[in-house]
C-alpha cells in the first residue's frame, strides 16, 4: 500500500511539472500549426505509441461498455479541454491562459454537485467561489479593450478556457466514477487515440493550413511525450489513487510554471496587479477546498 501511495505522489509531481510546461509548448506549436491539427497529431502520436506499448506487453484493453465510456470521457477531457485551450492560446498569452484555467476547481465542485449522488454545495463553498471569481475579475478587467496589454481577445479567450475547464472537469469526474478493470495507462492510451482520430477530419477540412517546420515537430513531440504519455497517464493514476483535495494541487503549480516559462520565452507581461489577482484566485481555490473538506469530515462523522 505504501508503495502504491508513493507511486501516486510521484505521478502527481510529474503532473505538476510537465503540465505546467505544456502551455508554452502549445504556444510554440501554434506558430506553425492550426489548433485542430495540433490536437489531432498530438493525440494520435501519443495514443498510438501507448497502444503499441500496451500490445507489446499484453496489457488488457477495456471492452464493451467500458471501452465506449472511456472513449467518451477522453473526448470530454482531451477533445473539449485541449481543443478549447489551443484555440484560446491564439487569443491570450500562454501564462494568462494557465492562470485562467485555475478556475477548474470551481467547475469541479459545481459539476460534482449536479451529478447523481454528488456532493452538494453549501454556503461556505459558494462564498469561497465568489472570492475566486473576484480574483479572475481582477486579472481580466484591466485587459478589456487593451490589445497592447498582450491579450487580443480576452473575452472569447476567457470563455473558451471556461468551456475547456468544464469539459475537463466533467470528464474527470465521470472517469473517477467508472469501475474500470483497465490500468490508467491503458485508459489514457484509448482516450488519447480516440481523441486524435476524432479530430483528423476536422483538421483536414480546416481552411487554415498547417506548416510543418522543425520547431512545430519538436513542440508536438514534446507535447505528445511529456504532456500526454507521461503527464496524462500520471494524472489518471493520481486522481484514482489520491483524494481529490490532494490530486488537484497541480492547479496551483501548473500556472506558476507556465507564467515563468512564458515570461522567459516570450516576455509575457506579469506584474504586481497580476500577482495580486493570482493570490486572490488561489485564496478562493484554497477556501473552496477547505470548505469541501469540512463538509466531508462532518458527513463522515454523522454516519
Amino acid at each position: 500500500m505504501r508503495g502504491k501511495q508513493s507511486g501516486a505522489y510521484a505521478a502527481l509531481v510529474a503532473v505538476c511539472i510537465f503540465w505546467g510546461t505544456t502551455y508554452l509548448g502549445i504556444r510554440i506549436a501554434l506558430e506553425d500549426l492550426t489548433p485542430l491539427t495540433l490536437v489531432a497529431t498530438r493525440f494520435l502520436l501519443s495514443g498510438g505509441i501507448m497502444l503499441i506499448g500496451a500490445k507489446v506487453y499484453g496489457a488488457k484493453l477495456p471492452r464493451g461498455r467500458e471501452l465506449w465510456e472511456t472513449a467518451g470521457f477522453g473526448l470530454l477531457t482531451l477533445g473539449v479541454g485541449n481543443t478549447c485551450l489551443s484555440f484560446a492560446e491564439l487569443l491570450v498569452p500562454s501564462g494568462l491562459a494557465a492562470l485562467l484555467v485555475t478556475t477548474a476547481p470551481f467547475w469541479m465542485v459545481g459539476i460534482e454537485s449536479l451529478l447523481p449522488r454528488g456532493e452538494r454545495m453549501h454556503t461556505p463553498t459558494l462564498l469561497a467561489m465568489l472570492v475566486g471569481a473576484a480574483g479572475v475579475a481582477l486579472l481580466v478587467a484591466p485587459l478589456l479593450g487593451h490589445e497592447e496589454a498582450g491579450a487580443i481577445g480576452i473575452v472569447p479567450g476567457f470563455l473558451l478556457l471556461q468551456l475547456s475547464c468544464a469539459g475537463w472537469c466533467l470528464g474527470s469526474l465521470l472517469q473517477r466514477r467508472q469501475p474500470s478493470k483497465a490500468h490508467p495507462f491503458i485508459s489514457g492510451a484509448v482516450q488519447q487515440f480516440v481523441t486524435g482520430l476524432a479530430f483528423v477530419v476536422p483538421a483536414l477540412l480546416d481552411p487554415h493550413k498547417a506548416h510543418w517546420t522543425g520547431r512545430a515537430f519538436g513542440a508536438v513531440a514534446y507535447l505528445a511525450v511529456f504532456g500526454s504519455i507521461v503527464g496524462y497517464s500520471a494524472y489518471l493514476y493520481a486522481i484514482q489513487e489520491l483524494p481529490l483535495a490532494i490530486s488537484s494541487v497541480y492547479t496551483y503549480i501548473n500556472p506558476l510554471v507556465a507564467v515563468l516559462l512564458g515570461w522567459i520565452a516570450y516576455r509575457e507581461p506579469f506584474g504586481k496587479w497580476e500577482s495580486a489577482a493570482v493570490i486572490v484566485i488561489f485564496l478562493g481555490v484554497y477556501l473552496v477546498k477547505r470548505a469541501q473538506r469540512k463538509i466531508q469530515v462532518a458527513a463522515a462523522q454523522a454516519e
